[in-house]
């Protein structure tokens, strides 16, 4: 099965700049179209950029600009990298695959996505 491991949280402050890495590992060729959503304690987890098999990319409208996705299929790793960041972009960062026809395209939740664990981000003012 596919299994997703992030990597690359911490604190920083406003207006400073992280690189979350996340690798997939299993069958990768089930994984190219993939995403970042983020979630704080009591909210929805809401998605934050996506990546398709054809390394087409979307964004939400608060981290365009600052907030760029990208895929490394050689190395199985995909990344998000963080500039700018705002206090607003606390919050714990998971990575996904999706398997079926790329509905995370549209940064949409999907029961049938594969989930990483994790990692925090925290941006102090």
């Amino acid at each position: 099965q596919v299994q997703l491991v992030e990597s690359g949280g911490g604190s920083v402050q406003a207006g400073g700049s992280l690189t979350l890495s996340c690798v997939v590992s299993g069958f990768t060729y089930k994984a190219y179209c993939n995403g970042w959503f983020r979630q704080d304690p009591g909210k929805e987890r809401e998605g934050v950029a996506a990546i398709d098999g054809l390394y087409s990319t979307t964004y939400a409208n608060s981290v365009k600009g600052r907030l760029t996705i990208s895929r490394d299929n050689a190395k199985n790793t995909l990344y998000l990298q963080m500039n700018s960041l705002k206090p607003e972009d606390t919050a714990k960062y998971y990575c996904a695959a999706d398997p079926g026809a790329c509905g995370i395209f549209n940064l949409f939740l999907s029961s049938s996505y594969y989930w990483g664990q994790g990692t925090q981000v925290t941006v102090t003012s």
